[in-house]
């Protein structure tokens, strides 16, 4: 991988204990030395220690199973601040956001970058699982399906739709055109809202997909909002 491919990947997290380290894991399964950023909203569950865990070791040879971590804590915490500070600290020209319940599936960074240059953002198909068990494609998971969209409308919703759980940008891109600080959930739609009538474009693309697991907490389960 040259240089200028390298991707930092943006996770927040908050008592995230049971799937960070699958999230991470994925992420070194799928892309060549990330940087992985965790924007921890005062965790006090065993997260940050198990992210900590795939801290490379400088003194050491280096190994695909660790990378580069950075921890950066939070204060007033809001999904798009979290969002815009893990970019601020980003080192590389290209941004991963992944929720840090989410595991990747299948990634093909070439793709993805040839199409960052096309599209402000790109977005992947979620496969909803509860308690381990896949569950049907229902509510808000049945935009995700299995074909290619440019500026996916959602008559569910009533507005253009976009989920940053797995989604992939330009740095650029997030430091010209932020996500607003003030919202408390859905700061990815209102962000596609303001992008499109910019007249910029939005893909999904199935080809980049995760599972997303349930948990109790997670906004996405929450209905369509």
């Amino acid at each position: 991988m040259s240089k200028d491919q390298k991707v930092s990947v943006i996770i927040r997290s908050k008592n995230e204990e049971r799937w960070i380290g699958h999230a991470i894991q994925s992420v070194l399964d799928h892309i060549e030395s990330p940087e992985i950023i965790i924007v921890d909203n005062h965790s006090s569950d065993e997260t940050l220690a198990i992210a900590r865990s795939f801290q490379a070791d400088p003194e050491l040879e280096q190994s695909h199973r660790f990378t580069e971590i950075k921890i950066i804590s939070i204060e007033d915490y809001s999904p798009g601040k979290a969002l815009n500070l893990g970019v601020q600290n980003a080192s590389h020209e290209y941004i991963l956001i992944l929720s840090s319940h989410c595991v990747i599936q299948t990634f093909n960074l070439t793709k993805h970058i040839e199409d960052s240059s096309k599209f402000a953002a790109i977005f992947g198909n979620q496969i909803p699982k509860y308690n381990g068990r896949t569950i049907k494609k229902r509510y808000l998971w049945n935009h995700f399906g299995d074909v290619e969209i440019v500026n996916m409308f959602s008559e569910m919703e009533e507005r253009y739709f976009f989920h940053n759980a797995l989604s992939f940008f330009k740095k650029d891109t997030l430091i010209q055109d932020s996500f607003n600080e003030m919202l408390t959930g859905k700061e990815d739609r209102y962000w596609a809202i303001d992008i499109i009538n910019k007249n910029k474009d939005i893909l999904y693309d199935p080809c980049m997909s995760a599972d997303h697991h349930y948990t109790a907490n997670g906004n996405t389960w929450k209905g369509i909002g």
